[in-house]
C-alpha cells in the first residue's frame, strides 16, 4: 500500500512539474509574441535548465537572441535545435549560419548557407550567394583601408548611429538607462534613446555629450538625424508618437516613423511627421542626397523584399514630397539593407546582412549612377566590418575622417558602440563597359527592329530593358567590368533567345549580337520540308524499302504539310549507304523512293504531287565511303545517316 502511495504521489508531482514548465513556455511565448525579448529569454532558459528539450523553446530562444544582434548567444541555441535534427523553415539556416559567422565558424556557415540555397533558391540571397562563394577572398582585398577606434564618446549602453552638426557630432544613446523617470523598452531593458551631441575639441576629441534638443525629445525613440548643409533642417527616426499620443498598427506594436524639425533660434521647432509614414509599416534612418533633393531611408513598406529595404523619395521644391522608390533587387535582399549613408560624391553606403559578409550587418558601398542604376556591391571590409553588427556609416570626403556603429567586442564599453575612423586607401573606384549590341534574325543576319532586349546578372536579377532601334541596335551604357551577364531578346512571331556575355575586367566597349528564330518559317521553293518543318528525315533499315513504324510517324507530319498546302509538290529523294555495288544501291534507293511515294498516294495525296527517285550511294552525308571494296570501318548508326529519304519542295 505504502508502495502505492509513493508511485501516485511521484504521477502527481511529475504531472504538476509538468504542468509548471508548460505555464513558463505559455509565459515566455506571450513575452515573445509581445517582442518583450529580455522577459522571454529569461524564462525560457530558466525552463531549458531544468532539462526540457523543445525545438520551439531552442528556436525562439535563438529568435530572441538573433534579434537583439546578440549572435553568439543566438548561437548557441540554434546549435542546439539544428543538433535535433528536425525539419526547420529555410530561413532558419540563413539566420544560424549568421551566428555562426560570429562565432568564427566559416566554415560550417557556408555548408548552413549551401543548404538555405537548396531549400529556397529563389531567393535573391541565394542567387547573391551562389556566384560569390569567395566572398572571403573579396572581402580580404577591400580590408586594411581604415584605421579605427572607439570614438571616446560611449556610455555602457546603446550608442550609435551619428550625424555631423556644425562642431557637433549628434548620435542616438540610451545612457539614460537606470535613471528614475527612463522608461523601458521591453524589446531589449535599456532606456529608449534619445539624441545627443558631443561638442569636437581643438585636438580632435570630443567634449562630454549633452542631450541635443529638449523639444525633439519624446518618451520613445529618437534616433539616427541628418541635417541640411544650412544646418537648419532636421530629419530624425523616431517611435510613432505625436503631440503626446502615440500610434500602434493592427498587431498593437508602436513602429518607426520619419520626422522633420526646423531651426529657429535656438531651438528646434515644427517637429512633423513625413506624409509617407503609416501606423502599419516602419520608416526609418534618413539620409540626404548632396543637392539635398532625394531623402534615402530603410522601411518594411509595401514593395519591400525583405525584412527591411532601401528606398528613395524625391523632396520637392515647395517642400513637398513624391512617391517612395525601392532602390532594387541589386540592393535590397530578402534580409535586412538598413542605414544608407550619401557621400559628396553619391557613393550610398549601406548595412546590409543579406549580402555576403563577415557576419551580422556589414556596412557595404556602391556608386549611385547618373541614370538611376547603380554600380557594383561592394563589402568594405575589416576593420570597418567584424564578426558582429556593424551599421550606420558615415564619412567626411575631404576630411577621410568617419564613424560606424558596431556591437563588437572589441574595445567595447556596451550594446553598441561608436567608432571613429580615418580612411587609409579608398575602395577601387568601378571599373566600367560599355555594353551595346544589334539582335538580328538567325536565317538572314537581318537587323529585327523594336524587339524587346533585356540585361539581367548572373543571378537572373533584371539590370536594364530597351527596346532595338530601327537597326536593330540596343544600347546598355555602362556596366561593371569582370562580371557575367545575360542578354535576352524576344519578339512576337519569334523564339526567344538569351547568350551569355562576359564582360572584360579592363574598361572598354563590349559588343553582342542576339539571334532569334521565326516561330513559323516561310516555304520557299527548294526548301527541304526536313529542316522548315522540323520533320526528321526517314530512315531504312539495312538492305530494305519497307516503311518502318518511326518512320511512319514522320511520313504522317508530310502528309498533314501536304494537306495544309493543297497546291504543294515535293520530290522524294531516297538514299542508300554504301555496302554493296553501286548498281545494287542505286536500285535499291529506287525502291525505297517508289516505297515513300506509295505509302502518301495509299495516304490521299494525289500522284501527280509526287516525284522521286532514288540517288544510291552518290550523295553520302559523311565519310563513309566503301569504294572499291564495298566495305567501310563506320559504325553502324554512321551509315543509318545515309539511309535515308529527303522532301524537296518543287511547287507551291
Amino acid at each position: 500500500m505504502r508502495t502505492r502511495i509513493v508511485v501516485i504521489v511521484a504521477i502527481l508531482l511529475k504531472g504538476f512539474l509538468v504542468n509548471a514548465q508548460e505555464v513558463k513556455i505559455n509565459k515566455a511565448n506571450k513575452n515573445y509574441e509581445q517582442f518583450a525579448y529580455v522577459d522571454a529569454i529569461k524564462t525560457y532558459e530558466k525552463v531549458a535548465a531544468k532539462g526540457h528539450k523543445s525545438a520551439e523553446v531552442f528556436q525562439k530562444l535563438g529568435n530572441a537572441y538573433y534579434f537583439q544582434s546578440r549572435l553568439e548567444e543566438a548561437n548557441k541555441w540554434y546549435t542546439e535545435l539544428f543538433a535535433m535534427n528536425q525539419e526547420v523553415e529555410p530561413e532558419l539556416y540563413f539566420r544560424y549560419a549568421q551566428t555562426l559567422k560570429a562565432v568564427g565558424d566559416y566554415k560550417k556557415a557556408d555548408q548552413m548557407m549551401e543548404k538555405f540555397y537548396q531549400k529556397n533558391g529563389t531567393d535573391n540571397r541565394a542567387k547573391i550567394g551562389k556566384t560569390q562563394k569567395d566572398y572571403l577572398a573579396e572581402i580580404k582585398k577591400n580590408s586594411g583601408r581604415y584605421r579605427i577606434e572607439n570614438a571616446g564618446i560611449n556610455s555602457e549602453f546603446s550608442d550609435y548611429g551619428t550625424a555631423f552638426y556644425k562642431d557637433e557630432l549628434v548620435f542616438a544613446s540610451a545612457r539614460d538607462t537606470g535613471s528614475i523617470s527612463s522608461k523601458k523598452h521591453s524589446w531589449t531593458n535599456q532606456s529608449y534613446t534619445n539624441l545627443y551631441g558631443a561638442k569636437v575639441t581643438d585636438n580632435g576629441n570630443f567634449e562630454s555629450p549633452e542631450k541635443f534638443s529638449k523639444s525633439v525629445s519624446s518618451k520613445y525613440h529618437e534616433s539616427t538625424p541628418v541635417f541640411t548643409q544650412d544646418g537648419n533642417t532636421m530629419y530624425f527616426t523616431r517611435n510613432n508618437f505625436n503631440n503626446g499620443k502615440k500610434g500602434r498598427d493592427s498587431e498593437r506594436t508602436i513602429l518607426l516613423k520619419l520626422y522633420k524639425a526646423t531651426k529657429d533660434g535656438d531651438k528646434w521647432t515644427n517637429v512633423t511627421e513625413l506624409p509617407f509614414n503609416s501606423n502599419e509599416y516602419s520608416v526609418a534612418h534618413p539620409a540626404l542626397s548632396p543637392d539635398e533633393k532625394t531623402l534615402y531611408f530603410a522601411s518594411n513598406m509595401p514593395g519591400t523584399l525583405g525584412a527591411s529595404d532601401i528606398f528613395k523619395v524625391s523632396i520637392n521644391a515647395d517642400g513637398s514630397y513624391g512617391t517612395p522608390e525601392n532602390l532594387g533587387n541589386k540592393i535590397n535582399t530578402e534580409a535586412r539593407e538598413t542605414f544608407p549613408f550619401v557621400t559628396d560624391n553619391n557613393e550610398l553606403y549601406f548595412a546590409s546582412d543579406g549580402h555576403p559578409g563577415l557576419g551580422g550587418l556589414d556596412v557595404f558601398v556602391t556608386q549611385l549612377k547618373e541614370d538611376g542604376n547603380v554600380g557594383s556591391i561592394k563589402n568594405v571590409g575589416e576593420p570597418v566590418n567584424s564578426k558582429m553588427d556593424d551599421f550606420a556609416f558615415l564619412i567626411d570626403n575631404k576630411t577621410k575622417n568617419g564613424f560606424v556603429s558596431s556591437n563588437r567586442k572589441e574595445d567595447n564599453l556596451g550594446y553598441d558602440d561608436i567608432y571613429k575612423f580615418t580612411e587609409i586607401l579608398p575602395i577601387p573606384k568601378d571599373c566600367e563597359q560599355l555594353l551595346t549590341g544589334i539582335v538580328v534574325d538567325e536565317e538572314s543576319q537581318e537587323p529585327i527592329a523594336n524587339a524587346r532586349v533585356v540585361l539581367f546578372d548572373s543571378a537572373e536579377n533584371k539590370l536594364k530593358e530597351q527596346t532595338s532601334d530601327a537597326e536593330g541596335k540596343y544600347d546598355f551604357g555602362t556596366v561593371d567590368c569582370d562580371t557575367k551577364l545575360k542578354i535576352r531578346a524576344e519578339k512576337p512571331t519569334y523564339n526567344t533567345n538569351e547568350i551569355s556575355v562576359t564582360i572584360p575586367k579592363e574598361s572598354g566597349t563590349t559588343d553582342s549580337k542576339v539571334a532569334i528564330e521565326l516561330t513559323e518559317k516561310p516555304l520557299k521553293v527548294g526548301d527541304p520540308l526536313n529542316k522548315a518543318l522540323n520533320i526528321e528525315i526517314i530512315y531504312f533499315d539495312l538492305d530494305k524499302s519497307n516503311i518502318r513504324p518511326d518512320a511512319a510517324v514522320e511520313l504522317a507530319k508530310v502528309l498533314e504539310v501536304m494537306k495544309e498546302y493543297p497546291t504543294m509538290k515535293i520530290d522524294v529523294r531516297s538514299h542508300t549507304d554504301c555496302r554493296q555495288t553501286a548498281a545494287y544501291n542505286l536500285a535499291l534507293s529506287d525502291r525505297r523512293a517508289k516505297s515513300t511515294i506509295a505509302w502518301l498516294i495509299k495516304n490521299g495525296i494525289a500522284a501527280d504531287r509526287l516525284t522521286g527517285r532514288g540517288y544510291g550511294e552518290s550523295q553520302l552525308v559523311n565519310d563513309c565511303g566503301c569504294e572499291p571494296t564495298n566495305e567501310s570501318n563506320c559504325t553502324e548508326e554512321q551509315h543509318q545517316k545515309n539511309r535515308r529519304s529527303e522532301f524537296i519542295i518543287t511547287s507551291l
